[in-house]
């Protein structure tokens, strides 16, 4: 009897520089004809650069522009205008132009090439993206990223604001496992020991980076990387649930809830250390690396609110009832919010 076949990128370059080469990678991959999306602002900034290296591998270009909406209707649009000899398409920039190209690139059946400008979260590897659904965000299912291309300068210069988001989203793979496990525990779903192994790993090996500044080669490899080997662990699991669990119901509840909305991992940063308080679990090395890169000194100067945490506690059940989490018990629930009232480290960053 066979194995399960799991899905893997057939190109995956990080490293400082790495962008310079993209022609040459892709063409070693077989492509002749590819569309690029670039995040707003990025063709002044990376176009030249990218659309040389390509023309220099004799790539032709079909098409370029820069793409600024996840809304299904646009981007349904755009994938079925998009020319019949298309080969693959690429996407530059951050999350949005991330998910809009890989979304493009499912509906048509093309491989998607992921180059993140940012190291903000694990969505350039995952197989879903997050779109406008009638005004609403949803995570919807895509296909993994057939190359992904991450070049550490660009990420270096990206603000800083980002890392901290990408530090939040990685950490938080550490609460989202336990949560699966308990799942399991409760008969609502399978965990998959393969996935969670490299989950597992990806988060370990992170945590474990020794570092002077977030902005270190070693540090912002070892983030990329571990981001990278997140969705391949979903993959794997044929679902998000080894790299999210009640921390990112949380922050979902909150996009559904503010206005304005933090950045991604920096809301899960802050409900996978408050999870992993209520989980009794690991705590202490989530406040650890929190401390030591700076993310709480950031989260510190942002003025969000406890009492918005105490709502999207609530409400973080319903944004996924089909899953089985901590907070889809009332108990843990309730813990959560006692949790947000007296832990020292939250009445220090929250208001």
């Amino acid at each position: 009897m066979e194995g399960k076949h799991i899905a893997i990128p057939a190109l995956l370059k990080i490293g400082a520089g790495v962008l310079d080469h993209l022609g040459i990678y892709l063409k070693e991959l077989g492509f002749q004809k590819v569309v690029v999306f670039f995040g707003n602002g990025l063709i002044d900034m990376f176009g030249s650069l990218v659309l040389d290296s390509l023309h220099d591998a004799e790539i032709e270009v079909l098409e370029y522009q820069e793409l600024d909406t996840v809304r299904l209707e646009d981007l349904s649009s755009l994938a079925f205008s998009m020319s019949a000899k298309t080969q693959a398409v690429i996407g530059i920039g951050g999350g949005k132009v991330i998910d809009g190209a890989k979304y493009c690139g499912f509906l048509r059946g093309l491989p998607f090439i992921s180059i993140p400008t940012s190291a903000s979260s694990d969505g350039f590897s995952s197989a879903s993206a997050s779109l406008l659904v009638e005004g609403r965000r949803k995570s919807v299912p895509a296909c993994l990223a057939y190359g992904i291309v991450v070049d550490t300068k660009i990420i270096r210069s990206a603000p800083e604001k980002f890392l901290y988001s990408g530090i939040g989203d990685m950490v938080s793979k550490i609460t989202a496992l336990y949560d699966w496990i308990f799942e399991e525990e409760h008969g609502c779903g399978k965990v998959n020991d393969f996935a969670v192994m490299i989950a597992k790993k990806a988060v370990n090996s992170f945590v474990r980076t020794p570092f002077t500044s977030i902005h270190d080669e070693l540090f912002l490899k070892e983030l990329l990387d571990s981001l990278a080997m997140s969705g391949i662990a979903n993959e794997i699991a044929g679902s998000s649930a080894p790299t999210s669990g009640s921390e990112h119901l949380i922050s979902h509840a909150l996009d559904k809830m503010s206005e304005h909305p933090q950045l991604h991992g920096i809301q899960v940063g802050i409900a996978t250390y408050l999870m992993s308080v209520v989980q009794d679990h690991r705590y202490r090395r989530v406040d650890t690396i929190f401390t030591q890169t700076g993310f709480w000194d950031y989260v510190g100067t942002l003025g969000m609110k406890r009492e918005d945490y105490e709502r999207a506690i609530d409400i973080a059940p319903s944004i996924k009832p089909f899953r089985y989490t901590y907070l889809h018990e009332e108990q843990y629930r309730e813990k959560a919010k006692e949790v947000l009232r007296t832990d020292a480290r939250l009445k220090e960053v929250l208001k």
